[in-house]
């Protein structure tokens, strides 16, 4: 599965089949959040976080990427991320595109 965050394919032709999406919703245990509390108090990154939000674009890209494969895509183009915040402590992730196939 190509996956491009531009309209097009250089080389190819392409019939468009409709959005795909995937989502996840992730959060950090109750430690883990406590200790990255602690350390906005003398800054830096919060590895913890850094790693829960890599965790779900992977996730939320697996689930796009499966609902393009459904529809019989070879492509998914214009894709996008984006994240919010749901509560304390926990963001949900979507990827969304296009899923194509190529003429």
């Amino acid at each position: 599965m190509i996956l491009v965050n531009t309209e097009s394919i250089a080389g190819k032709q392409l019939e468009m089949l409709g959005l795909v999406q995937g989502s996840t919703i992730q959060s950090k245990n109750v430690g883990r959040d406590i200790t990255q509390g602690f350390k906005t108090l003398v800054g830096g990154e919060l590895k913890a976080y850094t790693e829960m939000m890599n965790d779900a674009r992977q996730l939320a890209t697996q689930r796009m990427t499966e609902e393009a494969e459904a529809l019989g895509a070879d492509a998914i183009v214009n894709v996008r991320y984006t994240s919010a915040s749901v509560m304390q402590g926990a963001a949900e992730v979507l990827a969304y595109g296009t899923a194509v196939r190529f003429v």
